[in-house]
């Protein structure tokens, strides 16, 4: 997941095949420009007000959210991120593609997903970012390297994405599927047997945010990962902090003994940089080493490369 300096992120997922929601059949009052969002409940049953009159205003404000989603649909965009060999860092090892919306009213990755969480229209947004991806990479040189696609950790209970008739599947030996941080993997109770699954078509799969949130590690094993991801905390003037140094020294050595390549993420300074490559870092992403584009952008010959 892609990591701005200090400051947007990218992820995309999408979730179970979940019921629509319709908006109710009485006729709807005018609705303000922009309602608050976040004071619309995530699950109808359990958080819809009792009153009729309460009702009558959730209902109303998610066929505003509704309509403002499928807008939004609309205006996506797709963007690439570098990775590159910690060593060598004029090669490029992959990309990371990362969501971008362009509408007004979900102007940003986080008021879309939030959206689509609310709306349980996570697997409809996943599936056409992975359709969107899928036609950009199938048609990109080898040298390219690998392309990391983000996954809601619902996303995994979607049974298009194991399908070979899915966009990823035709290029699958050239995708890591990277599992982020929104939800807990608790949800997906088969998820060894659905990475499994995932990995027998040729995907590789990447842990996101290692060292912060969410447990990954525990439910996964080094026979289900490829890749993992150091969180952002961790590699945030890891330069001036020792005990952050030794940490990650510590989960390279760990994950190199089990043939885990990882990544530091986020990075924003050369010092960094020089200090993930000295914890022994595998690969690095973030605005220091090359920032989103489109595809598919290349590694400035300033800040380090060579």
């Amino acid at each position: 997941m892609e990591r701005l300096p200090t400051c947007c992120v990218a992820a995309c997922g999408s979730a179970s095949n979940a019921h629509e929601e319709s908006a109710p059949t009485q006729q709807a009052a005018p609705v303000p420009e922009k309602p608050d969002l976040d004071s619309v409940p995530t699950d109808p049953s359990s958080s819809a007000p009792s009153s009729d009159g309460g009702m009558n205003q959730y209902g109303r404000d998610m066929a505003v959210l509704e309509e403002r989603f499928e807008r939004a649909l609309g205006s996506i965009t797709m963007v690439f991120q570098p990775i590159v060999y910690a060593n060598e860092r004029a090669s490029i090892f992959g990309y990371e593609a990362l969501l971008r919306s362009n509408d007004p009213d979900l102007p940003h990755v986080g008021a879309l997903l939030d959206a689509a969480e609310q709306l349980n229209r996570l697997s409809k947004l996943g599936r056409i970012v992975r359709r969107h991806v899928a036609e950009t990479f199938a048609t990109a040189d080898e040298s390219r390297g690998l392309l990391f696609v983000n996954l809601h950790a619902l996303d995994l209970l979607d049974r298009s994405l194991s399908s070979k008739f899915s966009p990823l599947a035709r290029i699958a030996h050239r995708v890591v599927l990277e599992v982020t941080e929104r939800a807990s993997l608790e949800e997906v109770s088969d998820i060894r047997f659905r990475v499994a699954e995932l990995r027998e078509m040729g995907f590789r799969i990447a842990i996101d945010d290692l060292g912060a949130g969410y447990s990954r590690m525990d439910r996964f094993t080094p026979l289900d990962t490829d890749f993992v991801k150091l969180d952002m905390t961790l590699v945030r003037d890891i330069d001036s902090h020792p005990m952050k140094r030794e940490l990650v020294a510590s989960i390279t050595k760990l994950c190199r003994d089990q043939g885990i390549q990882v990544i530091g993420e986020g990075v924003e300074t050369e010092a960094e940089a020089q200090a993930l490559i000295e914890s022994a870092c595998d690969l690095l992403q973030g605005y220091h080493i090359a920032r989103p584009g489109p595809p598919f952008v290349s590694v400035p010959q300033h800040n380090g490369a060579r």
